[in-house]
Formats: structure tokens, C-alpha cells, sequence
């Protein structure tokens, strides 16, 4: 039996250890190549990635993985990895960031753990039991409809919802931001510019859900995606369903 929680903070270590020497430096922005979503995959990226690659392989479970895209093993086991999420921000020295792990059983969650490099936080969230902050039990905060804070990522549309809640916070690494919703730091985490990929967001999803947050699409349905690198999302996750239907009213 795999001991998910011990290899992804075994494996979040080894990843600080050949990373953190390129935090905020030029050589961590060199571009190496393209992953198969489109985008330009940068050298800590790759780095990040073949720590990854190196220590869940001999597992023999699926991979799925930003820079990689699909590792099909045939396994009833797949671990959907965002090895450094944030990225734009490890790059240019701004320590929000983190190693996104998430692992699903026969496409169900059965794991997922949220590591940040910086304050060494370790956020899991297993299926039934909860979400935990190093060890410790966390939930998402009750509404205070007077004080509203949300990361809110868009292109313009429902660009009035800035108006109607206190703060807005935009952190760059959505895995990050999923976790500090459920911790109870952020009332929401809303991403409308159908540019998430399951990597992304998988463990912050289960993260959170786990901690009590709603997480729908941008229409308020249930969000559904499927484990691949390539998928597209929008994703609105928020600790109570007052919240929900505002933002939904506003976009």
C-alpha cells in the first residue's frame, strides 16, 4: 500500500532542494521547451518536474503533470502533480508558491497535499476525513458579508464583483490560494478566464472541499475535470453558498 502522504512530502523536499538555489533569479525564467497545454515550459519547471518524474515512476502509477502531460500506466492509481505552482512568482522572487500533489483512485481523490516552499506549511486533504494544516484540522471561516475577501482572477467579465466585496487579492499560484480558503484566509478563489488546468487546482480542490468550501464552474454547477494537463477550467470555490450566488449574479 502506498504511503501518499510520506512520498509527497519526501518528494516536496527533494524538489526545495534542487530548486530553491534558483529562487528569484534569470537562469529559472530560461525557456527549455513547450508543454503539451501550449505554454513555454521554464527551466525550474523542468527541474521541478524531473525530481517528479524520477521518484513516482518506478511507482508505477499514471502521472499527470504540467510539463510532461500524461504517464499512462494502466495503474488504478493516478497522481496528478503541479510541481511548482506559481511559478511567474518563483521566478521573479515572490515567495508565494508551492509543490501541488494530488492522488485519485480510479478517477476518484484519495489524497492531495499542498507544500510551500517558503513557510515549509504542509495543507492535505483526504477524502472523508478532512483538510489538515500541518497536522492540525482547518475549515473555511464563516461569511462575514461586511468584510468579504476573495482572489479573483479575470479578463473583465464581472469585474463589478470587485465593488461589492471588501478586498480582492490576486497571489499568482491558485494551488496556494485553494489551500488559504481552507485555512480559513480567503472567503473565495475565483478563476473566469477559462484558463485553469486540472493541474492547477486538482489538490487545492480536494483541499478545500474537504475543508467545507464550495467549489463550482462559472454557470454554479458542480465542477467536473478530467485528469489530463490540457483541460481548460473555470472554478469559483467559496465558504458559503450567500457568497456563491453574488458572484454568480455579477458574472
Amino acid at each position: 500500500m502506498y504511503e501518499w502522504n510520506e512520498i509527497a512530502l519526501n518528494l516536496a523536499k527533494d524538489i526545495e532542494k534542487e530548486i530553491m538555489p534558483l529562487f528569484g533569479t534569470k537562469k529559472a525564467g530560461e525557456f527549455v521547451a513547450v508543454s503539451p497545454s501550449g505554454d513555454k515550459t521554464k527551466l525550474v519547471d523542468k527541474v521541478a518536474e524531473n525530481v517528479v518524474l524520477e521518484y513516482l515512476r518506478p511507482l508505477g502509477v499514471n502521472i499527470v503533470s504540467e510539463e510532461i502531460g500524461n504517464i499512462d500506466t494502466g495503474s488504478e492509481y493516478t497522481v496528478v502533480v503541479d510541481p511548482l505552482d506559481g511559478s511567474f512568482n518563483f521566478i521573479h522572487g515572490i515567495p508565494i508558491f508551492g509543490f501541488s500533489f494530488a492522488v485519485f483512485k480510479n478517477e476518484k481523490p484519495a489524497y492531495a497535499m499542498l507544500y510551500e516552499f517558503i513557510t515549509k506549511n504542509v495543507y492535505e486533504g483526504i477524502p472523508g476525513e478532512g483538510a489538515y494544516l500541518n497536522g492540525k484540522k482547518i475549515g473555511v471561516k464563516p461569511l462575514n458579508e461586511k468584510s468579504v475577501s476573495i482572489s479573483f482572477y479575470t479578463r473583465g467579465r464581472g469585474a463589478g464583483l470587485v465593488q461589492k466585496v471588501r478586498r480582492t487579492r490576486v497571489l499568482g499560484a491558485i494551488a496556494v490560494e485553494l489551500a488559504y480558503l481552507a485555512r480559513g484566509s480567503l472567503d473565495g478563489v475565483v478563476d473566469i478566464r477559462n484558463y485553469v488546468r486540472p493541474t492547477d487546482i486538482a489538490a487545492g480542490y480536494v483541499i478545500a472541499k474537504e475543508a467545507g468550501a464550495i467549489i463550482t464552474d462559472d454557470r454554479g454547477e458542480e465542477i467536473k475535470f478530467r485528469l489530463d494537463a490540457t483541460e481548460r477550467l473555470n472554478i469559483i470555490a467559496v465558504n458559503d453558498k450567500r457568497l456563491l450566488g453574488m458572484i454568480l449574479e455579477e458574472i
